[in-house]
């Protein structure tokens, strides 16, 4: 690597030509970033004391090793932003000083539009595209083509090489008594040249560490850049046009970081741990270069990914074409439950695969919305879920596909647990559901429930049958009777006093027979969540009460609970837990002292959370929530915790336990510690209890 300071226009002048590869982003800087630049410029221009301004780093790598009697275009791997700005002021430059008397064409030695152009735009004695010292990629480069040949743009919106091109025309215009500023300015810009050797340096590493200035690039950026940077220019054309290309294709219509968490579920998905937001660039390095150590290519890795990518659009982005599996992906959509998509890709991969039929896909995506839902209006905190639905997948069994799902479900525990009918009622009649974040999910679901014709509520409002208003008239004090404040309290927010309708401003606080009886009200309603209402003397609490009650049972319809008889749930069970490793099979357990040590220490875990479960392993017992916290190696002189928490995270102020990150020991921990018949048995328990809550804490 060769990295030297220069001035940009001279590192322009003298460069064959620079190309920005087809995999790179498109041109991104806005007016905030160019207004910020030509400030800097100006600056720089009329300060005769300041003799440069740095601007960044220009880095490139050659496409091939240059002869002697060739001269290879350089690829642009950072800071194409900055040379393409500098080039649009050029342009800009080019046309307005054409537009001058002739006398005023040069308002600095070497700046006349005929130098500008020929030094710094194009190759004059080159014919086609090598012609021009600057190629962008993708739909830029005709535009900057257009504007160094010399034509006129019209305003384009949704080309940003255009937009910039004309708010640098309206600046220079501003400044026609001072172009000899700008120019001096232009001349005063300085870039560090950073020129890469293939086959030699690392352009990827580079990018990454120069890639600290100018608008940040997405975790997106980064992945497709890793993938394509470093292949031979025609296969990176190849794999960017046919595979990487069609894939963004799916994500063009989406909000940004879309494809960011679409990545962090596919890596969930093939590798069991749930990258954190910020780290899912370097959890896919990771997955990449450990599949390039297995022998794979490059292309594989892109076209597996374009595979998930198309799964995950059907899942989660509506290109599902199935009409039944579209409907059920667009409930799902609704209840904002992305936690869900590493177990939905897996399941999703096996009906492609035709493992499970359209049928079957459908109850699984109906069963994980019950689950979300049911918790949400139990109010269970959802702050595992991602742990949850991210080893789920563990335990399908491709033979008994869908009643291992539904057992996997029946058998979560705790705060994991799928609600009962029971609760799932109670909750459903009691709590505030007008202040639920999903309740026009709720509404919309009771109102189309048994119905072909599917109805929208987005033109209706959300009416409390018994009005908000806490001065209620006479009549409503009268149907609540004596204890009116209290019930008013207790039942407004309440499913069975909630219905639709779109008279709400002309139902008011309205007695209960004229909400009943006047045009557009509940007797005329269409809908049916009003079905009775027209029929009814009178609202109070027995009625409140009645109404929920049916509701909540339609409500156990839409979603139900997973159910299998008690001998299919023992067989699986059975299937799944089937080991023959047991505490005999540890004999630094058996001593009579350390035995016992074990089971109290087990029986205490144990009771920390009913869902957390005990498995003997031939070298460890591991316990789990999600998924191992703490793992027991037995050893002769003491057992071996292993707790899995970062030690950062960690509150020991004992400083009993040690990071072992990165060491090859039996155990899943980043952490251990040690227990023998002498140690403070509680105090290691609270270093225990932490690995289970950072683990359940989720992210």
């Amino acid at each position: 690597m060769k990295a030297v300071d220069s001035h940009l226009l001279t590192l322009l002048k003298a460069s064959s030509q620079f190309i920005v590869p087809i995999y790179q982003r498109l041109y991104s800087w806005q007016e905030p970033e160019c207004s910020q630049l030509w400030s800097d410029i100006v600056r720089a221009g009329s300060d005769k004391n300041l003799g440069a301004h740095f601007t960044g780093s220009i880095v490139y790598v050659a496409r091939e090793q240059s002869t002697n009697t060739s001269a290879e275009p350089d690829l642009l791997i950072d800071g194409q932003q900055r040379v393409t700005t500098v080039t649009l002021i050029l342009a800009a430059l080019v046309a307005h000083l054409k537009e001058l008397p002739v006398n005023d064409q040069e308002p600095r030695e070497g700046f006349s539009p005929r130098k500008i152009r020929n030094r710094f735009l194009i190759n004059d004695d080159e014919d086609g595209d090598k012609q021009y010292k600057l190629l962008l990629s993708q739909s830029d480069r005709d535009a900057l083509l257009s504007i160094v040949q010399g034509l006129e743009p019209q305003p384009d919106e949704s080309n940003q090489v255009i937009t910039n091109y004309l708010y640098f025309r309206d600046l220079l215009k501003q400044r026609t008594s001072d172009l000899a500023t700008v120019c001096a300015g232009l001349d005063k810009l300085i870039v560090v040249d950073v020129k890469l050797e293939r086959g030699i340096d690392n352009p990827q590493l580079v990018f990454e560490a120069m890639n600290s200035t100018g608008k940040k690039l997405t975790q997106a950026d980064l992945i497709r850049n890793f993938v394509l940077m470093d292949l031979p220019p025609r296969e990176q054309e190849r794999i960017y046009t046919h595979i990487w290309r069609p894939m963004e294709l799916e994500f063009s219509t989406s909000s940004e970081g879309t494809f960011d968490d679409f990545v962090r579920h596919y890596l969930t998905v093939k590798t069991g741990d749930i990258p954190r937001l910020g780290d899912i660039y370097e959890a896919f390095k990771s997955y990449a270069t450990a599949r390039a150590r297995a022998g794979e290519t490059t292309e594989s890795l892109v076209s597996e990914l374009r595979e998930y990518a198309s799964r995950y659009a059907c899942i989660a982005l509506g290109r599902e074409q199935d009409r039944k599996l579209k409907q059920a992906f667009t409930d799902l959509e609704q209840i904002r439950a992305d936690v869900v998509y590493p177990l939905l890709l897996t399941v999703y991969t096996d009906f492609e695969e035709g493992t499970i039929g359209t049928d079957e896909l459908y109850e699984i995506v109906q069963l994980v919305i019950s689950y979300i839902f049911r918790r949400a209006v139990c109010r269970v905190p959802t702050n595992s879920l991602n742990k949850t639905f991210a080893t789920l997948a563990g335990s399908i069994r491709m033979d008994r596909y869908l009643e291992s799902i539904k057992a996997a479900f029946l058998r979560l525990r705790s705060y994991r647990a799928f609600p009962t009918d029971d609760e799932f009622l109670h909750a459903l009649k009691t709590t505030d559901l007008y202040n639920f974040r999903r309740r026009s999910y709720l509404m919309r679901s009771l109102e189309n429930l048994g119905r072909k014709e599917r109805v929208t509520i987005e033109e209706y409002t959300i009416e409390h049958i018994l009005p908000q208003n806490e001065n209620l008239s006479s009549h409503w004090k009268e149907s609540l009777g004596e204890e009116w404040e209290r019930l008013h309290q207790q039942y407004l927010h309440t499913l069975g006093n909630l219905t639709l309708t779109g008279y709400n401003s002309e139902y008011s606080d309205h007695p209960f027979p004229k909400k009943r009886d006047m045009r557009g009200g509940f007797r005329e309603s269409p809908l049916r969540l009003n079905a009775g209402l027209g029929q009814m003397e009178s609202w109070n609490v027995e009625e409140i009460e009645r109404r929920a009650e049916r509701l909540a049972h339609d409500a156990l319809t839409l979603w139900p609970r997973p159910v299998l008889p008690e001998t299919v749930m023992a067989e699986l069970h059975e299937e799944a837990s089937t080991s023959s490793v047991s505490i005999e099979d540890h004999p630094h357990l058996l001593p009579v002292r350390r035995r016992q040590l074990f089971e109290d220490l087990s029986a205490e875990i144990l009771a920390i959370d009913p869902g957390i479960t005990r498995q003997f392993l031939k070298y460890y017992v591991a316990f789990k929530a999600e998924t191992n916290f703490v793992d027991v190696i037995p050893q002769k002189s003491r057992l071996r915790l292993s707790l899995n928490i970062p030690l950062a995270a960690l509150n020991d102020e004992r400083n009993v336990a040690t990071d072992v990150s990165g060491k090859g020991r039996w155990g899943n921990g980043l952490v251990e510690a040690s227990l023998d018949e002498e140690t403070d048995l509680n105090y290691v328990l609270g270093l225990i209890r932490q690995a289970w809550e950072y683990q359940i804490g989720g992210e």
